[in-house]
């Protein structure tokens, strides 16, 4: 059985996002199609999806770094902010986004708030643990279809 450390982070959090929109249990909100991520962002994301994507995300990093609070995460999912002539400078990401996100996920059961911010619940941890498994075992199918991996 895989886990999430075993699985490539960017195409992991893709297949996760993709399978918490078909479970129902996270919804976009009415308001995710016009806003920015961040102060440091000039656009909303392109993606029709990245209110999924970024769900799955914060699961997965709280899943990585334990007990881990909003401010954190504003920091992890912040970038460089451009000023112009100044010199570029580190924004946070939004708060409310992660809020929200980190809401929807205690209602849906992956995340449980503690002391020191908020930790995966076994079932998050079961559902991370599947995807990757599945991730893990179309791995080997993928490669011995291409025609590289037969020579």
């Amino acid at each position: 059985m895989a886990v999430v450390y075993d699985v490539p982070a960017t195409a992991f959090v893709v297949k996760a996002g993709q399978k918490l929109k078909e479970s129902g249990k996270v919804q976009a909100p009415e308001w995710a199609a016009d806003v920015k991520t961040g102060t440091h962002r000039q656009y909303p994301p392109i993606q029709q999806d990245w209110w999924y994507t970024r769900c799955a995300s914060i699961l997965r990093r709280i899943y990585i770094d334990g007990p881990v609070g909003v401010q954190r995460l504003r920091s992890l999912y912040g970038g460089k902010k451009n000023r112009g002539v100044k010199p570029d400078r580190h924004e946070r990401g939004s708060g409310s986004i992660i809020r929200d996100a980190l809401q929807q996920l205690e209602k849906a059961g992956f995340v449980k708030a503690v002391k020191g911010g908020r930790v995966v619940t076994p079932q998050g941890m079961a559902f991370l643990d599947r995807v990757a498994t599945e991730m893990s075992a179309a791995a080997p199918a993928e490669k011995q279809a291409t025609p590289e991996a037969q020579t």
